[in-house]
């Protein structure tokens, strides 16, 4: 009976996968938003009421695949991370950028599906939440082991930060490190803002006739954002 469970779990889970594929390549032709549980049965052959027995909504469909796409990247960065390593601190914030650049080009209509525009009736759910974070909490890890080392250098001349913005900093140590001063994330955070936005930017073709292909230009933003944060 063991045996048997098993294998209708094994089952179970490839054609989950099939059924989350077939998603996936509707969202290169239709976008997120033309997402029909009806046509994705239908080209796998199913009857529509099979399917829902997997996925109860669209909505429960998309979440699955906003999970999908948030760890895929994630996976990537943290095994880019943990390689570069060795090289040093710059080493690290390079190779992330870099991989979210090329993770990006190799998977377009899943980036769009994270980090495009939202969904019209679509709102994600509190189990996008830890996936979506482990990108910009990769980032900040190069952060705060540069300023534990005592390898951070400050600029010059550095504002204190308004209130509001000093409280969100808070929030965000919470899950980094109690110890980082606020003015450190929030540099970290206006260089995740301008990785993505680069990537963004190159992916929906507003660098075109101007700085594409954009190669040059983001090997240079990507260390000068390294210098915005002060890694050596």
């Amino acid at each position: 009976m063991s045996a048997s469970r098993t294998a209708r779990e094994r089952a179970r889970a490839e054609l989950t996968q099939e059924i989350k594929n077939e998603a996936r390549r509707q969202l290169a032709v239709s976008g997120a938003q033309g997402l029909s549980l009806r046509a994705v049965a239908r080209e796998l052959g199913m009857v529509s009421s099979a399917l829902y027995r997997y996925f109860a909504s669209r909505d429960d469909l998309l979440t699955a695949l906003i999970i999908d796409a948030y760890s895929a990247l994630a996976d990537e960065v943290e095994a880019a991370d943990r390689t570069a390593a060795p090289a040093g601190l710059r080493a690290r914030w390079q190779a992330i950028c870099r991989t979210v650049r090329a993770w990006a080009t190799a998977h377009p209509h899943e980036y769009a599906l994270v980090y495009g525009s939202p969904v019209p009736g679509y709102a994600a759910p509190e189990t996008t939440i830890a996936p979506a974070t482990r990108i910009p909490i990769a980032i900040m890890a190069v952060i705060r082991d540069a300023y534990e080392a005592g390898a951070l250098a400050a600029p010059d001349g550095e504002d204190p930060l308004p209130p509001a913005l000093t409280e969100q900093a808070t929030r965000i140590a919470a899950f980094i490190g109690p110890n980082i001063p606020g003015h450190l994330l929030v540099r970290g955070a206006v260089a995740w803002t301008q990785l993505f936005g680069m990537v963004s930017f190159e992916l929906f073709g507003q660098y075109a006739n101007a700085l594409d292909p954009a190669d040059a230009f983001f090997d240079h933003t990507v260390d000068r954002m390294a210098d915005l944060l002060g890694l050596p």
